[in-house]
């Protein structure tokens, strides 16, 4: 039977449970797991320790509950993005910006997955479980509606979110970057293109004359 978790009935609540997740992500970043405690998450809060344990019980409790909120969040940014593209490359495009942008502003992002590796496997396949699902939805409509090749959507999501884990790894994180340089945006569009089988279907709905 699954453990109910304490939802926060006041806006002060929320307000608390929020800032201790903020305080979990920069302590584990900062510090790794085994060396992050609940007294350090706590100070880096501003609340007393005794109130960490009105909200998470453990410090692996938190630690799984920040991989997820992670999670949410690159996933909202990067679907809010490619849903203003008109078709799939154009999705594909303005949903690994937003990708790179995330990575840029949270670079905890790399840190904690990695750490979740060891500290927590469930949660980490959660973690990239979750981005796929959604990228399989849209890759089985792209193909339905003819616009990139007949290919596992599976197979294709798990490949493209591995190219942009990678690339945003040595192109952002590693060169303490902000945005992705326009060059390596480029390059990635034309494989991820190429890759699809996208640039054929336009080059047929848009012959050169």
């Amino acid at each position: 039977m699954t453990e109910q978790k304490h939802e926060p009935r006041t806006d002060k609540g929320t307000q608390t449970r929020r800032r201790l997740l903020e305080a979990a992500e920069r302590i584990f970043a900062e510090r790794g797991y085994h060396d992050a405690s609940i007294v350090k998450i706590a100070e880096a809060a501003g609340v007393a320790g005794g109130t960490f344990y009105i909200y998470f019980k453990t410090k692996q409790e938190i630690f799984d509950e920040v991989v997820i909120d992670l999670n949410h969040r690159v996933r909202q940014a990067m679907a809010e993005a490619s849903s203003r593209g008109t078709t799939r490359s154009e999705a594909e495009r303005l949903g690994f910006e937003a990708f790179f942008r995330f990575t840029g502003e949270h670079p905890a992002l790399y840190r904690i997955i990695r750490q979740a590796e060891f500290v927590s496997p469930h949660t980490l396949r959660l973690h990239y479980e979750r981005i796929v699902d959604g990228y399989v939805e849209g890759l089985t409509r792209a193909t339905a509606a003819g616009e990139i090749a007949d290919l596992d959507p599976d197979v294709v999501a798990w490949a493209l979110m591995g190219a942009g884990e990678l690339i945003g790894m040595r192109y952002v994180l590693w060169d303490d970057q902000r945005r992705i340089p326009d060059h390596v945006l480029e390059e990635t569009m034309r494989f991820v293109r190429r890759g699809l089988g996208a640039a054929e279907h336009e080059q047929e709905e848009n012959p050169i004359p």
